[in-house]
């Protein structure tokens, strides 16, 4: 056995070398530029010894590879030297390609990114047929794109049109679905995998190569048709000036596909740009608030199996729904059956389009059970009150639950709004009580909010903390004050598209005015989707709390039934579950952008003041994993920090000249 930190040969008696890779110190296998330097090493080893075959595998049982080490494109000083170390890259999985011997890519699990790459640079690739397994090229998530030949050998193995939905949209596949389409050559469950990457070894089939259809669209005089037709899609998601990489991708293609030798060469040089530019870096920002929130909870400190929510509107019908998705038992209680199974109703479309086996499918529906007479609150580990925003009925619930309760149970409320101190008097220890605040569409928003007090107990909070990763969700603590985080950011933005439109203000120009600056939604439709009534109960709360005036359309509205997306009309009217929206409308005003964006800006600078979260990544990390805030920003405190301070101030104080007091900067500008 080789003993180097990283990769290490074993030959076994059939002459094949098996390639292993087990990152030093690290639970998760990554290419690192050292790495990459010792995988370079080990393959002129191999070109020595001439093995019969080689087939590279992980050695940990965590997966594949999960791609490059995305810390060291913060230490990248600028385009030469992410020149530099694309290149070498390059170079290293060149010479794997160049082996004179079948190599075959053993995956056991993930392989993304440069993972995957190096898993294109062999001659065949044999899968674990497990739903954990998952093969993609996620990198235009960071704002860049694959940058070790993978534009270029994705293409060759599987056509255009199958590469390019990878490579533009970040999705992964399943071995399944990545057999399908040829991006592997077997499937095999992990009893047979090893049989099955010693078969494709010893017995070197064809190697595979893209269907003559999708060799015929990569010919030169479809390729300016086909490329047209891919910017237009992207186009329809992301804007250039936002979001680079995906134009980049298909521009590389549409314009070297005919020389390869020269698309890897300007594969390395495009994504060089894209590494140091600011795009890539506030994503790699993000990428790593991403990884900081995932740090705060521990899934050891909650044992967790049987979840109990009480509730099933849409809400949470929906968190039932998750968390049986993910694996565990749930109850869900409301007063009647009839109110129970629409949320059931959900979880099946939900199950379908997540799990797609019927089995699976089946055992998450058996993992749901209606529960109208509340005896899962017994044996529930965690207990979660998701009824209407009504302080009084929700005091009087938890009277009702906590006797009920097991010893170490954790009791949670999803209230959006409501401070905790104003629900947990009628607990006999009001410091159990934590806030597990989801966003809705629960089952794509990834931010739960972890609402806390002074006084919390600090083992409900690190249970609290523990749920988040349990089911997937990304933890973020913020102190118990109206509104908490998230919402207290959101409500001005939208509140002051609502008092725009009842000026007269095309509802479609404010929704435009917000897609321009990058947000994924207007805060028209937003709204609408979020519902007029919940906006209402929450705007009220701000009313009393920062003396926020609630636009009166909101109200009118509200009052005649009209509640958004679910009743069908709301500012807008809605057909099939889309907003009918009128093309021609007019413009806005030149202001616009600035009124509805500066309103959030100062409610992020209030928070952090107030200390409603600990820090600006926190700020940050919640607004954006919360609200979609333009990722490509790195978030609204980075924004303005990238913007410069004085900039934004004085924005907002023309827009107090022009507007009222509601622009006003808050102190917290001060000590930003």
């Amino acid at each position: 056995m080789n003993s180097d930190k990283n990769w290490h040969i074993r030959t076994d008696d059939d002459g094949i070398a098996w390639l292993g890779f087990d990152k030093a110190g690290a639970g998760t296998n990554v290419l690192s530029g050292a790495v990459m330097r010792e995988l370079n090493d080990r393959i002129a080893e191999l070109e020595e010894s001439k093995p019969k075959a080689v087939i590279v595998h992980s050695m940990k049982d965590t997966g594949f590879i999960a791609g490059a080490d995305i810390k060291e494109f913060t230490d990248l000083k600028g385009p030469d030297d992410a020149l530099q170390l694309i290149r070498g890259g390059q170079g290293v999985l060149e010479r794997l390609e160049n082996l004179r011997c079948p190599t075959v890519a053993m995956i056991n699990g993930f392989a993304l990114g440069g993972g995957l790459e190096l898993a294109l640079a062999c001659r065949y690739r044999v899968a674990l047929d497990d739903p954990k397994t998952q093969l993609g090229l996620p990198e235009v998530k960071l704002g860049i794109h694959p940058g070790f030949g993978g534009t270029v050998r994705s293409i060759r193995l599987v056509g255009v049109l199958p590469a390019m939905d990878m490579m533009l949209t970040g999705r992964g596949l399943r071995a399944r679905q990545a057999k399908k389409i040829g991006l592997v050559d077997m499937v095999a469950p992990a009893r047979h995998l090893e049989r099955a990457a010693r078969k494709l070894a010893l017995n070197p089939p064809p190697v595979q190569k893209a269907p003559w259809q999708q060799r015929v669209l990569s010919s030169k005089p479809m390729r300016g048709i086909i490329a047209s037709q891919l910017e237009k899609q992207v186009a329809r998601k992301a804007k250039r000036r936002h979001y680079p990489a995906p134009y980049a991708i298909i521009e590389l293609w549409k314009d070297h596909y005919d020389d390869h030798a020269e698309m890897y060469e300007q594969e390395a040089r495009s994504i060089a740009e894209l590494m140091t530019g600011d795009t890539a870096r506030n994503l790699v920002r993000v990428f790593m608030l991403q990884d900081r929130l995932k740090s705060l909870g521990r899934k050891s400190k909650l044992q967790l199996s049987h979840v109990h929510v009480v509730g099933a509107g849409v809400m949470g019908g929906d968190i039932a729904a998750w968390c049986a998705l993910r694996g565990y038992n749930v109850t869900l209680q409301d007063r009647e059956p009839k109110y129970i199974a629409p949320a059931i109703k959900r979880a099946v479309k939900l199950f379908a389009g997540k799990l797609k086996e019927p089995r699976l499918v089946q055992a998450a529906m058996d993992r749901l059970v209606p529960d109208v007479s509340g005896r899962g609150v017994a044996q529930a580990d965690v207990v979660i009150e998701a009824i209407f925003e009504n302080t009084d009925a929700k005091r009087a619930l938890y009277a009702e639950l906590e006797p009920k309760m097991k010893d170490g149970a954790l009791l949670a409320t999803n209230t959006s709004s409501i401070r905790l101190e104003e629900l947990s008097g009628a607990l006999s220890d009001p410091n159990r009580l934590v806030g597990l605040h989801f966003f809705n569409p629960v089952a794509k928003m990834p931010l739960l909010e972890v609402v806390h007090t002074d006084d919390t107990d600090p083992r409900a909070l690190e249970q609290a903390l523990a749920f988040a990763r349990h089911v997937d969700r990304l933890p973020m603590p913020a102190k118990s004050s109206p509104g908490f985080l998230v919402n207290r950011i959101l409500m001005p933005y939208m509140m002051e598209a609502m008092l725009a439109a009842g000026e007269g203000v095309p509802k479609e120009a404010i929704d435009r005015a917000a897609l321009d600056f990058g947000m994924p939604m207007g805060p028209v439709e937003l709204a609408d989707t979020v519902g007029l009534d919940v906006a209402l109960s929450v705007s009220k709360v701000f009313e009393d709390a920062f003396d926020m005036s609630v636009p009166p359309t909101l109200k009118q509205m509200v009052d005649a039934g009209n509640l958004g997306r679910k009743s069908g009309r709301g500012f807008y009217e809605y057909k099939n579950g889309k907003p009918v929206r009128d093309r021609k409308a007019a413009a806005g005003p030149t202001d616009l952008q600035d009124r509805l964006i500066m309103p959030l800006l100062n409610e992020a600078v209030a928070c952090l003041h107030e200390g409603v979260v600990e820090d600006a990544e926190l700020a940050d990390a919640g607004v954006i994993f919360g609200t979609g805030f333009a990722p490509f920003t790195g978030g609204p405190i980075n924004y303005i920090r990238a913007q410069g301070k004085e900039n934004i101030l004085e924005r907002m104080r023309t827009l107090e000249a022009r507007h009222g007091a509601r622009f006003a900067p808050h102190e917290g500008w001060e000590q930003l």
